[in-house]
């Protein structure tokens, strides 16, 4: 399986799918929130929030934001991300690869443009929260963090909205990182609290969040999920969603028991299941084949 991955990667017919569970990478004295649970532990030392919600990342956001302001939310999210932390070997592994169209990264740190920082003729494309940036769904930005106006989405014939067309600058680049619920740099774009993802949810299922560019080059490729979990409807929704007219072919490292839930997305999402650690699968992808003889246990 590890050779079909690593030839379908070198073709460039594969979209990293990366999730909070990448930054365990760093161990977990890292500086960095690696999962929902660790970063709603932050929100819920700046701001007091009901007991039964304080394990409840998207809630406990919606309840600052409610109470105090959506500055608050924003504010402790940045100093949660703004942290100094270094690409994990996984980031550097895809940041050197010849071919890697899309890369998404559903997370909010900034390790995956630090990696993508030594390449050329790639850009960014973050989704935007509607409270702060309203009847936008995405912001593109360059390289060095300046914004590249979007092209206004307009209504059809049928009165209907159309896709969003990316911005002409956007078409040169070889790689494209997407980062669908945000990031802290170079704006400090978070969709984190529950009414930003009931907008999203309205509309993702016609695509009207996803970038056109997005919608083009996944066509034809192979999803590999590391570091994400499926057990919440919005880790599924966004993932579907994302996939979406994709290939019939995907892989997810998935340790450990899975949820009925889990098990019920990968039959219909034709996921094949990786049962490893994710720092022991990380090793054997990032190591050379050749000198290595246990690549071809997985």
């Amino acid at each position: 399986m590890l050779g079909e991955i690593h030839a379908a990667i070198d073709r460039g017919d594969v979209v990293p799918y990366l999730g909070p569970g990448v930054l365990a990478l760093a161990g977990e004295d890292g500086p960095l929130p690696y999962s929902p649970e660790t970063l709603v532990g932050k929100l819920t030392a700046a701001a007091t929030v009901p007991h039964k919600i304080r394990n409840n990342l998207t809630a406990a956001a919606q309840f600052i934001e409610n109470f105090k302001h959506r500055k608050t939310v924003a504010s402790v999210m940045t100093k949660t991300f703004e942290q100094p932390a270094a690409p994990t070997i996984l980031h550097e592994w895809l940041a050197a690869r010849p071919k890697l169209p899309l890369l998404v990264s559903a997370w909010y740190d900034d390790l995956p443009q630090k990696a993508l920082a030594g390449r050329s003729a790639w850009g960014m494309a973050q989704g935007v929260s509607q409270a702060e940036h309203f009847g936008e769904w995405v912001h593109y930005f360059r390289p060095d963090g300046s914004r590249i106006p979007g092209v206004r989405r307009v209504l059809d014939a049928s009165g209907a909205k159309a896709p969003a067309e990316a911005p002409e600058e956007t078409l040169s680049w070889t790689t494209l990182l997407y980062q669908p619920i945000g990031s802290v740099s170079p704006a400090a774009n978070f969709i984190i609290s529950d009414s930003d993802y009931v907008e999203i949810l309205t509309e993702i299922d016609i695509q009207t969040p996803i970038p056109e560019a997005v919608q083009s080059i996944r066509r034809g490729k192979n999803f590999l999920f590391l570091g994400c979990r499926f057990s919440s409807q919005l880790e599924r929704s966004f993932a579907r969603q994302i996939m979406k007219r994709s290939s019939d072919r995907h892989w997810a490292v998935l340790p450990g028991a899975l949820t009925r839930n889990e098990e019920r997305f990968l039959r219909e999402q034709n996921i094949t299941r990786i049962d490893m650690p994710l720092d022991g699968f990380v090793a054997k992808l990032t190591a050379n084949a050749a000198s290595n003889p246990e690549l071809a246990t997985i």
